[in-house]
């Protein structure tokens, strides 16, 4: 393959250059879109096969990359996309386009008009089965099998009409506009959680685990938050997520710096507790699918010890979660790249008549299978929110 990127004079929305059938994975703005597929690649091949693309560069450290999500289930199998033409902006105001083998940009001429139209929203898990595997799980941890296990649900929203996912992904942006936006094959969502970012030797990350539900009455909210931080059950759960992704990183880095306290990380629908790491890598520097795969399912999303968590839920919660729960970003060919935790996110059916969403939470030794039942329900109102218009 040859690539070919140059300068983009002209601004445009990522959201729209994605549009409905495209690619996405963009915060605040900065990130990429990309339309057309010039490849699929095993994700084990991804990395020779963008060190093989013959690329001019007209813009400077820019390289060919590939988009795509990796399941949960660890193992499973994963194709990146490497699309025709990438458009990307960077945080310092450049924009660029690369194009393979000869593909043409046009900017986006059009964007999706406000329409209605009829939804049914229905779990897919049978709320006591999801009640009974909370309850199997924090008997688990109580009975010191393992440290937690996070439990999810389904739930399916159907309609007549096909789902606009440039809607959607405009949506999201409105309201979640500093989540991780993302669109790759049906596969959309606004993921608050950083997984990891590797740019040059810098690394970060920004786990997530621990979660009250907003309101939009900032002295509820502001009362929620306080008591979020003061939550012991929470922050065990967040305390287990960040030494499991402390310890994973450190033998790869020169230096490991984290916040010494977890802070409040606010969405449109929930607060988290969260807290930041950075660190220099260590040469020769791994490649940042080598710490997607080291890293992921975190304990945010699987629980610890890992594998006999990822046995429980096999054994307990009754769904596959293909790829919710994985993750989902890009990688360059010097071996960069940024991605997030798969969550908050909707599977369309090829149809796209039909969306399945899933949520899930921590189940710690303190936990009440109700509660973590209304955490769900919280959780779910991201992509509710987005999808359904009636």
């Amino acid at each position: 393959m040859r690539a070919h990127t140059r300068p983009l004079v002209e601004d445009v929305d990522l959201n729209d250059v994605a549009a409905g059938d495209g690619y996405l994975f963009v915060r605040d703005g900065v990130g990429i879109a990309g339309r057309g597929v010039a490849a699929r690649v095993p994700l084990g091949d991804v990395a020779v096969a963008l060190s093989a693309i013959d690329h001019i560069d007209e813009v400077g450290d820019v390289h060919p990359l590939a988009i795509g999500s990796i399941p949960f289930e660890p193992g499973a199998p994963c194709e990146l996309v490497i699309p025709q033409v990438v458009v990307g902006k960077d945080a310092d105001g450049r924009r660029w386009v690369t194009m393979i083998d000869g593909a043409t940009f046009e900017p986006p001429a059009s964007r999706p008009e406000p329409k209605a139209q009829a939804f049914t929203v229905a779990p897919l898990t049978d709320v006591d089965h999801y009640l009974a595997a909370v309850t199997t799980a924090r008997n688990a941890v109580r009975d010191g099998l393992l440290t937690k296990a996070v439990i999810a649900r389904e739930v399916i929203v159907t309609s007549p009409e096909p789902i606009d996912v440039h809607a959607v992904l405009r949506r999201l942006k409105a309201s979640f506009g500093s989540s991780y936006r993302y669109s790759v094959d049906g596969f959309i969502g606004a993921s608050p959680e950083l997984l990891i970012a590797v740019e040059g030797n810098t690394v970060r990350c920004h786990p997530l685990a621990g979660t009250t539900a907003r309101t939009g009455d900032p002295e509820t909210d502001r009362r929620a938050a306080a008591e979020l931080l003061a939550s012991e059950k929470n922050q065990i759960e967040h305390r287990v997520v960040i030494d499991m992704i402390h310890d994973t990183l450190l033998p790869f880095c020169s230096f490991l710096d984290w916040e010494p306290e977890p802070s409040i990380i606010s969405v449109a629908n929930v607060q988290h507790l969260g807290t930041a790491l950075e660190g220099q890598l260590s040469d020769p520097r791994p490649h940042v699918l080598d710490l997607v795969r080291a890293l992921s399912p975190t304990p945010a999303l699987g629980g610890f010890p890992r594998d006999e968590a990822l046995a429980l839920i096999a054994r307990a919660e009754g769904f596959t979660r293909g790829r919710y729960g994985g993750a989902v970003g890009w990688v360059d060919a010097a071996g960069d790249g940024t991605w997030a935790v798969a969550i908050r996110c909707a599977e369309l059916s090829a149809d796209r008549r039909q969306a399945r969403l899933v949520a899930g939470g921590g189940i710690v030794a303190e936990s009440d299978p109700l509660s973590e039942l209304a955490e769900t329900q919280a959780k779910l109102q991201a992509m509710l929110s987005a999808i359904v218009r009636p």
